[in-house]
C-alpha cells in the first residue's frame, strides 16, 4: 500500500473515532458513571495528542478538525454542569430589564410567584435544573458576562434548547478568536503555531468550554487580544480590552500587578526620579482605562445592595465553598486535627493574601520586561491562586492551560487531562470527593512544575556558563 494513502487512511481512521467518542461524550454519558466518563476522556486525549503531532503541519486540516469536534455538541444538553441553567436565568432576568444581582431565583418565587411565569419563560424547570446552591444565591457573573447571557436568550427564544445552541455559537465564536490571536501571538513570540492546538484541539477545552457552556473562553479571548494588542505598544486599547475581560471573569484582576516592571523598561533618562515618575505615570494611566472601562460596565447595576450582594457571593469561593482543592486540604485535614473542626471561614480569609503576596513577589522579582517574560509570570501567577484556592471546577484550567501555549512548560496540559479526576465526585449516591484522586492529580501535576522549572533554570544557567 502507498505510505502517503496508509498515512491518510489512518488518520481519518483516527477522526472517525474521535467523532465518535466526542458523540458518545455529548448524548449518551451520564456524569455519575466516571470510570465510562474518564475512559473516554482518556481516549480522546490520546487521539487528539495523535492528530496534532501528526498534523501540526497542516494547520487547516486541524482548525477544520477542532470545528468538527465541537459542532458534534451543537444540540447536546450539558451533561457535567448544570450551571447553564443559571445562566439562562440570568440572561432572561437581564433581557426584562432587572438586576440579576439584587434578587436570587429563590426570592423571584417567593416575592414576586403571580408574575415569574411572564418574567422567566420556563421557570420551574430553569429554577429546578440550577439546583438549591445556584438558586440560594445572588448572581457572582460580571456584567460582560451577563450580556452574553442576555444576547443568546434573545436568540433562543423561549426555548431552553434555543438558548443553549445560542450559548454554545457564541462559546465557539470565542474559541475561534483564541485560535487567530493565539496564531498571531505565538509569530510574535517566535514560537511554532501549531502549540495553540493544545489549547483549540484539547478535549477538556472542547467538553468543558463548547459542551459544558463555560465562559472561560469568552474571557480568554479578550485577555489574549489584549496582550497582542499591548506588546504592540497600544496600551490605551489593551487596557480597554482587559477591562472587558475582567467584566466577563474577575480571574484577569490577578494578572495586573505584573505589569508593573513592563512598564519601567529601557528607561534612559539621566534623572533617576524623572524615570520613577515617568514609569508610574504610565502605569497609572494602563490601570486608570481598566478602571474606567470596568466602571462603566458595571455602571448600570451600581448600587448599594449590589456591591454588599456581588461581594458577599465572591466571598463565598473563599470562605464557604470547597472542591477539588490541594494545599488547602492539607491545611483544612490539619485544622482537624488540631481544633477538630474545618477552618475554611478563616483560612479562607487567610489563603488570599498569600496569594496576593506570591503574585506581587513574582511580579516585583522577575523582570517581566518583556513578552517572554511576562506570560511566564502570568503563568506561575495563575497556577498560585489556584493551587491555594479552596475550590477548583475543571473548567478553570483553562486560563493556566492558554497561558502554556506561550511558554516551554507543559504542567498545564497535564493538568488539564489530571483535573477530570475531580468527576469521581459525582457519584449515583450524590456526592462525595475522592481524596485519593485528588491527591494523584496535585501530586503529578506539582511535581511536574517543580521538574520543567528545575530544568528550565538549569538550561538558563548552562547558557550563561557557555557565554561567560
Amino acid at each position: 500500500m502507498n505510505p502517503i494513502f496508509k498515512r491518510f487512511t489512518t488518520l481519518i481512521i483516527i477522526s472517525i473515532i474521535t467523532i465518535a467518542c466526542y458523540y458518545s461524550f455529548a448524548y449518551q454519558l451520564e456524569r455519575p458513571r466516571f470510570i465510562e466518563l474518564f475512559s473516554l476522556y482518556t481516549s480522546l486525549f490520546f487521539l487528539a495528542y495523535i492528530l496534532i503531532e501528526k498534523l501540526k503541519l497542516n494547520f487547516w486540516v486541524l482548525v477544520g478538525l477542532g470545528m468538527c469536534f465541537r459542532l458534534i455538541f451543537i444540540f447536546a444538553i450539558p451533561n457535567l454542569s448544570q450551571d447553564f441553567y443559571r445562566f439562562i436565568w440570568d440572561g432572561r432576568v437581564v433581557s426584562q430589564g432587572i438586576s440579576p444581582y439584587l434578587f436570587t431565583p429563590e426570592m423571584y418565587f417567593s416575592q414576586v410567584s403571580e408574575t415569574i411565569g411572564k418574567l422567566i419563560p420556563l421557570a420551574d424547570e430553569l429554577y429546578k435544573g440550577m439546583g438549591s446552591l445556584s438558586a440560594n444565591n445572588y448572581s457572582n457573573y460580571p456584567p460582560i458576562n451577563q450580556l452574553f447571557f442576555a444576547v443568546a436568550t434573545v436568540l433562543g427564544g423561549k426555548s431552553i434548547m434555543g438558548t443553549v445552541i445560542a450559548l454554545r455559537i457564541l462559546i465557539i465564536f470565542a474559541d475561534l478568536g483564541i485560535l487567530y490571536f493565539g496564531k498571531k501571538l505565538l509569530q510574535k513570540l517566535e514560537l511554532p503555531i501549531e502549540n495553540i492546538f493544545w489549547f483549540f484541539l484539547n478535549p477538556f477545552i472542547i467538553i468543558e468550554l463548547s459542551g459544558n457552556l463555560h465562559f472561560e473562553g469568552v474571557m480568554l479571548v479578550f485577555l489574549i487580544w489584549a496582550l497582542n494588542v499591548f506588546f504592540k505598544g497600544n496600551w490605551f486599547w489593551a487596557a480597554v480590552l482587559f477591562g472587558i475581560s475582567i467584566s466577563v471573569k474577575l480571574i484577569p484582576l490577578l494578572l495586573l500587578p505584573i505589569f508593573i516592571k513592563y512598564f519601567s523598561k529601557n528607561k534612559l533618562d539621566k534623572e533617576v526620579l524623572h524615570s520613577w515618575i515617568s514609569t508610574f505615570s504610565n502605569l497609572f494611566k494602563f490601570y486608570f482605562v481598566i478602571g474606567i472601562t470596568l466602571l462603566l460596565t458595571f455602571l448600570p447595576f451600581l448600587s448599594v445592595e449590589f456591591l454588599q450582594n456581588f461581594s458577599s457571593t465572591i466571598a463565598l469561593w473563599f470562605q464557604k465553598f470547597e472542591f477539588n482543592a490541594s494545599i488547602y486540604y492539607v491545611i483544612r485535614w490539619i485544622g482537624f486535627k488540631v481544633v477538630g473542626w474545618n477552618i475554611i471561614e478563616i483560612v479562607g480569609k487567610i489563603l488570599p493574601l498569600v496569594t496576593l503576596l506570591i503574585i506581587f513577589g513574582i511580579s516585583l522579582l522577575r523582570r517581566n520586561k518583556n513578552p517572554h517574560q511576562m506570560i511566564h509570570s502570568m503563568l506561575f501567577a495563575i497556577s498560585f491562586y489556584f493551587l491555594l484556592s479552596t475550590t477548583v471546577h475543571p473548567w478553570y484550567v483553562a486560563t493556566p492551560l492558554l497561558l502554556s501555549v506561550f511558554t516551554p512548560y507543559k504542567f498545564p496540559l497535564i493538568w488539564s487531562f489530571m483535573v477530570f479526576l475531580s468527576y469521581s465526585a459525582y457519584g449515583s449516591e450524590g456526592f462525595n470527593e475522592n481524596l485519593g484522586l485528588v491527591s494523584l492529580e496535585y501530586i503529578t501535576v506539582i511535581a511536574l512544575a517543580i521538574w520543567e522549572i528545575g530544568r528550565s533554570r538549569q538550561k538558563a544557567f548552562m547558557f550563561q556558563k557557555d557565554n561567560v
